[in-house]
């Protein structure tokens, strides 16, 4: 039987784009264990997953930045948490050929880098950024499904 929180995060591709997350229950549950590391329920997150000109439209539209990214967060409510946040499954690809980490291990990273930004991480600057990737580290170590 699904309780409220198992029904707290969703994942979705941006038609066309046909991407399909693998182990979805296991990620769902990983990211609900992270929140709860940082004392936080999560009321709604979703996870959108899309190209890169999808992103860079949104990253046009809503933030007047006209350049590709990875991720993009909107938050919508703190107390609940609630969230959508866009992924580019290109940038995904990139980031791990440049990073030489697996897409799976560098997907992960972005999607809890959106949700550890909700939770109250910064990264604009180095002392920030060390911090965020100590904690991305801190909570890719919680999976047990890898």
């Amino acid at each position: 039987m699904e309780s409220e929180q198992d029904k707290s995060i969703h994942f979705e591709a941006k038609p066309p784009f046909g991407f399909v997350l693998a182990d979805e229950d296991a990620v769902r549950n990983w990211l609900i264990d992270v929140a709860k590391q940082h004392q936080e329920e999560l009321s709604s997150l979703e996870y959108v997953f899309c190209d890169d000109d999808q992103l860079l439209e949104i990253n046009k539209q809503y933030l007047n930045h006209d350049y590709y990214t990875d991720i993009i967060t909107f938050p919508m409510d703190k107390d609940p948490l609630e969230a959508c946040i866009y992924i580019s499954i290109d940038r995904v690809k990139e980031n791990a050929k440049h990073y030489k980490a697996s897409f799976v291990n560098e997907l992960h990273r972005v999607m809890v880098h959106g949700l550890l930004h909700l939770l109250g991480h910064n990264d604009k600057s180095n002392e920030e950024s060390k911090a965020m990737r100590d904690a991305e580290d801190a909570s890719l170590s919680l999976r047990t499904f890898i």
